[in-house]
């Protein structure tokens, strides 16, 4: 997949696109659902696929104050476009200049001259433009004038109904700790990848030494608590069975933020210092708690290693 920063980095005879304009944040089962919706459109006419997001959430910009966090960051959500398939993904800067510019000039300037759109996909809520005047009816009236026709997708909801597929419900499951349903809802496992770093190493004096995640990780961290789940180390390949512990160690008083931090099961020696690991969540076991004292935590410990190998079938 080529990714593109700018819509000047676009080759002249790119085209003609089939075209996905969202934030795509979590690039989640309803995002997928919209991706595989352009592969068919692009197929029937013999045209490329192109992704065009933002490099933030534009509401850091016009409204910083409501901006929730990203469930992913803009590089893994590069990553994650990458893996469907796509031809290309462009990355719009979303700054002043992007926010004020009006909608038929984002559709002229961007969508049809610089990616000689053929078919633009949108969710029935996207807005785009200047005060957010763009939308799927005024993408309908500018069509017919610059050869492109609109494909609306509707909301997806989980098999059964209910409720809507959406960041939002992503966030609040993370928030929840409810790792297993908000991989349902994203269409593949949560997982935050970072460097490992040196931490306060009290989990080796405990006798359960972890990784530690550095604080720049690329994606939302669930809620405080401890969770069974795999570490993948990058350098090596391997993935690792773990017990994760998500939060500040409330038992100390030391830890000044919140860690994301692995004990991988059955390997007390392993240095995986200044490697990069994806941390992969699959159940949550326990809320985060302090205890009275190194012994009731260690016991605490010890039965999490324990019920972590029994959720991963680790014999």
């Amino acid at each position: 997949m080529i990714v593109f920063r700018d819509p000047a980095e676009v080759p002249a005879d790119f085209g003609p696109c089939v075209v996905a304009i969202g934030k795509f944040d979590g690039v989640h089962v309803g995002h997928r659902a919209v991706i595989e919706r352009m592969r068919e459109d692009a197929r029937a006419i013999g045209a490329r696929t192109v992704a065009v997001t933002f490099d933030r959430n534009p509401l850091e910009v016009l409204r910083p104050e409501l901006c929730p966090e990203n469930v992913v960051g803009t590089e893994r959500k590069v990553e994650l476009l990458g893996e469907l398939d796509l031809d290309a993904t462009l990355v719009l800067t979303f700054d002043r200049a992007l926010a004020s510019l009006p909608a038929e000039d984002f559709v002229c300037d961007i969508l049809v001259d610089s990616l000689h759109a053929a078919m633009i996909l949108v969710g029935r809520d996207f807005r785009f433009g200047r005060g957010g005047a763009g939308d799927p009816d005024l993408l309908h009236r500018l069509g017919p004038q610059h050869g492109f026709t609109v494909d609306v997708v509707d909301d997806v909801t989980p098999e059964g109904g209910g409720r809507r597929v959406s960041s939002t419900w992503v966030r609040e499951l993370l928030a929840a700790g409810d790792v297993a349903q908000a991989a349902s809802v994203l269409g593949r496992p949560v997982t935050v990848s970072g460097e490992v770093v040196h931490g306060l190493k009290r989990g080796r004096e405990l006798g359960f030494p972890t990784a530690n995640l550095s604080e720049m990780i690329d994606a939302l961290a669930p809620a405080d608590g401890v969770y069974a789940g795999w570490l993948h180390d990058h350098a090596t390949g391997i993935r690792h069975p773990a017990a994760i512990s998500v939060g500040t160690n409330p038992t100390f008083d030391d830890v000044e933020r919140r860690q994301v931090e692995a004990h991988v099961l059955d390997e007390t020696g392993l240095d995986l210092y200044g490697h990069r690991v994806t941390v992969e969540f699959t159940d949550h076991l326990r809320g985060m708690v302090a205890f009275e004292g190194m012994d009731a935590l260690i016991v605490q410990m010890a039965d999490d290693v324990s019920v972590a190998r029994e959720r991963l079938g680790i014999a």
